[in-house]
């Protein structure tokens, strides 16, 4: 088991990284490594990253301005190469049609309930 897994952070909105690290906590399960967030407030910072980095899952703001968390899970879902899971955050249940399109492994409304994105991105590590 690796000591630690690596999640990217997608939001240009610090407050939301902030949310979802604390919601997320060190561990999001006790059969998860702890985890080391990266953290990105825009594109060309999470391509980068994606490209120079060993990332186990991504985690993006659907809401994030200009370029939308889930325009950013199909363009890295369709380019890059061994893409790791992507949860997608939503500000909307209704929504859930774009979360399909965008080709997210999984998705969670904002704000993040913390019990929920905790279970929800361990599934995303654990696969």
């Amino acid at each position: 088991m690796p000591s630690s897994v690596s999640v990217l952070l997608y939001s240009s909105n610090a407050g939301t990284r902030e949310q979802v690290r604390t919601a997320v906590g060190r561990r999001p399960a006790p059969d998860i490594p702890p985890v080391s967030f990266v953290e990105c407030a825009t594109l060309p910072a999470v391509l980068l990253t994606l490209d120079a980095s060993r990332i186990d899952a991504c985690v993006l703001d659907g809401e994030s301005t200009p370029a939308g968390g889930m325009g950013v899970c199909r363009q890295i879902k369709n380019e890059v190469f061994r893409c790791p899971p992507v949860l997608v955050l939503m500000g909307r249940p209704q929504d859930a049609w774009l979360a399909t399109w965008s080709h997210a492994d999984a998705v969670v409304t904002l704000p993040p309930d913390p019990v929920e994105i905790a279970a929800t991105l361990a599934a995303l590590l654990r696969a």
